[in-house]
């Protein structure tokens, strides 16, 4: 099942490829919409956390775990490029030979650019829209960046390789399901887990913080806290992406790979 997973990797790895060979703009408009999908899973994930957080419910972040479900599902679905995502295909290709490194550094690149202005897009959306006019409203959501922000950097680095870890096998273990409805299940419960468990995702963080800074806000919510929280959590997701799942599974499997390694998918089956 691993190897037929795998393959799908690698198809997906070249079709993005294909697409950044193209058109960079294209492939610059697909990464900004994979950042504003993950910003509709921030905002239902905060708004419907602020419910219990707002009478002090410690059901506030379990719920809030359980709506941001709705990110992945749109990416799913809906296409786009994730740099998270990205780390682990793209890595994966290079290590087959199928891409070049030189030409997987681009890519990760323009997709975490990309997610940026996706990022950062959303949240002028969302600041036009008066949602979180009202402080009353900013409560949950400011008081998570504020942690995320005041973290020391090391853990945030080690969260990070466990969240972008569990985060790509949100995506990798559905694609050897058949049905559709247990793939999305699989997925949610995974990025529920990696939510619950207070995991460092950058792309997320990109997303929670420009929200956060075009609204009300503290002083002890600025630029300098974006900064410190996302150099150790983007190379922490690198290295989750790239190492615990790319350079693993391909180490695993090596013994199965090359001529005879459709043959075996098949028996696998």
């Amino acid at each position: 099942m691993e190897l037929q997973s795998l393959k799908q990797v690698e198809k997906l790895a070249l079709e993005k490829d294909m697409i950044f060979r193209q058109s960079r703009l294209r492939y610059l408009s697909r990464s900004m919409l994979a950042s504003m999908f993950i910003g509709f899973g921030v905002i239902v994930a905060f708004k419907t956390g602020n419910f219990f957080y707002a009478v002090e419910s410690p059901a506030a972040y379990p719920m809030a775990a359980l709506t941001f479900g709705a990110a992945i599902i749109l990416i799913s679905l809906g296409g786009g490029d994730l740099f998270t995502g990205d780390t682990f295909y793209y890595s994966y290709a290079a290590l087959i030979r199928k891409l070049r490194w030189l030409q997987v550094v681009k890519m990760w690149v323009t997709s975490y650019i990309g997610n940026i202005m996706g990022a950062c897009a959303f949240a002028l959306l969302i600041f036009l829209t008066g949602l979180y006019s009202d402080h009353s409203v900013n409560a949950f959501l400011l008081n998570v960046v504020e942690h995320k922000m005041q973290a020391p950097t090391s853990q945030l680095f080690f969260r990070a390789i466990l969240c972008n870890w569990l985060v790509c096998l949100a995506f990798f273990i559905p694609m050897g399901l058949k049905n559709e409805v247990a793939k999305l299940f699989c997925m949610m419960l995974f990025v529920f887990c990696f939510f619950i468990s207070g995991y460092e995702h950058s792309i997320a963080n990109m997303c929670t913080f420009a929200i956060a800074l075009v609204v009300d806000h503290p002083s002890t919510i600025n630029f300098a806290g974006v900064i410190h929280n996302l150099i150790p959590v983007t190379i922490g997701n690198l290295i989750g992406g790239s190492v615990f799942m790319s350079m693993m599974y391909y180490y695993v499997n090596k013994p199965f790979m090359g001529t005879s390694m459709d043959k075996h998918a098949e028996d696998q089956e």
